[in-house]
């Protein structure tokens, strides 16, 4: 009765409250003054934005403390009959007051169950032992959940609730942030209740993100031409539309309005398409002219034979890294370094030395930190080669 009795209490504040801010159009304490406040809390994972939000009530309440009288006395385990409203069994309304929502702005997979993008009315199903359950529903508004319709359900997922540190106010957020994916939770008292939700293919979002403002004024720089085509080739996704937007960058963006630009910068990115494509010759044929481009510097090869020397193309990588040393002898570091690696990956040891020591005795500032990293790698090769 107890229990009845103040959910009237609360019903009638909250309705009179909404009736004071009708009309006289005033900020008026919510939640019965001041109380279980008006929250929210968002997250993007990568490109996708989810937003919860509720109303926060506090374990204790005019003095009394609650603790221990939370889960199966206050909020009460199972679907139960609150005496309001349309509904005879009702779960729990996942916080106080009007009903708690979530929003995705896209499609997503909830405990790996798919979800469409919009915002659902957010309930959960409380149990003494065992999983409890989160409920989704296509009924967003409305108060608390006296007016719940199980034929409004859109999705319901199990979750293992957690012990967790004492929380006074009931509160949502993520944990476990990763690009394609978080875990949001409910945490209230002494337990933790965990959602974790994925974006099926982040990747696809972005180049859709990505296609639709290159119609825009992004479209007339260059350079945004170049990162969309850069990033489809890194992910190995929409690779022949990411070829003519390479070229692109190259040459027009905008017919008319916008000028590409043909430098070394520009010529890897499409050579990255191409060989993301299985087009290796073509793109090797590109960068063997990015590399003759005026203005390529000796840095910009360095880091490309590098990258050569990681793909497991040790002779290509070697070539690349002598024409540097042959361009740039006034930077014996950077070329010896690049010659140290290769040499070392081909076997030829006593090169990969003489090429260490070298790189060694003129060491920047900026890669002093390093040192003991090359002294460990010409170390090893001394003791191979005795």
């Amino acid at each position: 009765m107890r229990a009845v009795t103040l959910a009237v209490v609360t019903l009638l504040i909250a309705t009179g409250q909404a009736f004071a801010q009708e009309v006289s159009e005033l900020p008026v304490p919510t939640g019965g003054n001041g109380r279980s406040q008006r929250s929210e809390v968002s997250q993007w994972i990568g490109p996708v934005k989810v937003s919860i939000g509720y109303h926060s009530p506090s374990v204790g309440r005019d003095g009394d403390d609650r603790s221990g009288h939370i889960w199966g006395e206050l909020v009460r385990y199972g679907f139960s009959d609150e005496g309001f409203g349309p509904s005879h069994a009702a779960p729990w309304r996942a916080g106080a007051n009007e009903t708690t929502t979530i929003s995705f702005s896209h499609d997503v997979r909830v405990e790996g169950k798919d979800l469409k993008a919009g915002t659902y009315g957010l309930f959960v199903e409380v149990e003494p032992g065992g999983p409890w359950t989160w409920i989704f529903s296509r009924a967003a508004s409305g108060w608390g959940s006296y007016q719940y319709d199980p034929q409004d359900d859109v999705l319901r997922v199990p979750a293992t609730p957690r012990d967790a540190p004492p929380t006074e106010y009931l509160t949502y957020g993520f944990e476990s942030r990763r690009e394609d994916s978080a875990v949001a939770f409910l945490q209230w008292e002494k337990k933790s209740l965990p959602l974790r939700i994925e974006v099926p293919d982040v990747n696809a979002i972005y180049v859709a993100e990505m296609r639709q403002r290159l119609l825009g004024w992004p479209g007339f720089k260059y350079q945004d031409w170049q990162e969309a085509a850069q990033f489809c080739a890194d992910h190995k996704i929409n690779l022949d539309e990411a070829l003519v937007w390479a070229d692109r960058a190259i040459h027009e963006p905008f017919r008319g309005a916008a000028l590409g630009r043909e430098d070394f910068s520009t010529l890897s990115t499409k050579a990255d398409v191409l060989a993301a494509l299985g087009r290796s010759g073509e793109a090797d044929a590109l960068m063997d002219r990015a590399l003759q481009m005026p203005g390529t510097s000796m840095i910009e090869v360095h880091f490309y034979a590098t990258g050569l020397l990681a793909a497991g193309r040790k002779e290509r990588a070697l070539a690349v890294f002598q024409l540097n040393q042959r361009r740039h002898p006034e930077e014996p570091f950077w070329t010896s370094l690049g010659l140290a690696r290769a040499y070392g990956a081909l076997g030829e040891k006593a090169k990969a030395i003489a090429a260490w020591e070298v790189a060694l005795r003129r060491v920047p500032p900026s890669q002093r930190a390093n040192v003991p990293r090359f002294e460990k790698s010409l170390a090893a090769l001394k003791k191979g080669a005795s």
